[in-house]
């Protein structure tokens, strides 16, 4: 399949909008490189802010312009922006409903050998705890587009979490997503696997593999974190042996966790959450660790295989 680095398809979205939307604007925090943001600021000077490596200032100053009606994109790497500049996002922009959207970028464990310090593991656990806080983490670049799309036309506070390399392609051009809506990309009755992020396509992988031997999975992209599509996990809960859970996030707190947390008090079912587990996770390129982990397509096979074995 095609490989997309979302990144890239954001900013060449975001440009073609502000061509005819002069409310778009973009403020960095030294990050128009990693973020891909440098044609933006070439083709839009007046619309661009660099804060420098100042990731709380970068939220001040996103949620003050916002204010004079603009839609902000407020861009710099998901670990720094999900960490070091939290009560900015808490009070700034989510109590105060600016409209501003943060993107992290090299989000999960993108930055490779970097290590634990570049890592975003936490990011979807304190980000959905805030009130009227949107989350999302697309799946590919074609829903990235469609989303960024939605995303300059509403005004609402959001958190978008995007990885750093080329990612398969699994939508076609003509698809089409909601905020707030899971798509279903396969339909079964032995599994319910939801997934999200760089991580729907290794899933897909693992499903196609096990559809070869027999097992029926439904395979939902949860790429809306918050709010989440409980409709669609009690529609598929409801026929399905086991859920299972696989995101590039710590085990605690994630798209597991709240999948967990609803069912749990709507349909008790069993359930494992695949992610990355409670401790230093090594340094690597993504593959590797996501090999080392288990969460290749390989991977995410065998734990199903295991799983659906075990009943």
């Amino acid at each position: 399949m095609e490989s997309v680095a979302l990144r890239s398809t954001f900013t060449s979205k975001l440009c073609e909008i502000a061509e005819n939307n002069d409310n778009i604007l973009v403020v960095a925090s030294d990050s128009r490189g990693s973020c891909s943001l440098t044609d933006f600021f070439e083709r839009f000077p007046d619309r661009s802010i660099e804060v420098g490596i100042a990731e709380q200032n970068l939220i001040g100053i996103a949620a003050g312009l916002s204010s004079t009606s603009k839609r902000v994109f407020a861009c710099g790497p998901a670990s720094f922006l999900s960490a070091r500049c939290l009560e900015q996002v808490k009070i700034d922009i989510a109590y105060n409903e600016s409209s501003v959207v943060i993107v992290g970028v090299s989000g999960g464990i993108s930055y490779g050998a970097l290590g634990f310090s570049h890592y975003s593991l936490h990011d979807i656990a304190v980000m959905r705890a805030f009130p009227k806080l949107d989350v999302i983490i697309p799946s590919d670049g074609v829903q990235m587009a469609y989303l960024t799309k939605l995303l300059c036309s509403n005004k609402k506070p959001t958190y978008v979490r995007i990885g750093r390399n080329p990612v398969p392609v699994i939508y076609d051009e003509n698809s089409s997503f909601e905020i707030g809506k899971a798509n279903v990309l396969r339909e079964g009755k032995d599994i319910l696997l939801i997934a999200c992020g760089e991580m729907t396509s290794n899933a897909l992988d693992a499903c196609n593999m096990l559809s070869n031997e027999g097992i029926d999975i439904t395979l939902l992209d949860m790429h809306t974190i918050k709010p989440l599509d409980t409709e669609a996990i009690l529609k598929y809960a409801e026929n399905s042996k086991i859920c299972i859970t696989i995101e590039e996030h710590s085990i605690y707190g994630g798209l597991g966790g709240a999948i967990s947390e609803f069912l749990s008090q709507n349909h008790p079912m069993n359930m494992k959450i695949l992610g990355l587990p409670d401790e230093d996770i090594v340094s690597g390129k993504s593959q590797e660790v996501f090999k080392y982990y288990g969460l290749d397509s390989k991977g995410i096979y065998d734990n199903l295989k295991k799983l659906i074995t075990r009943g």
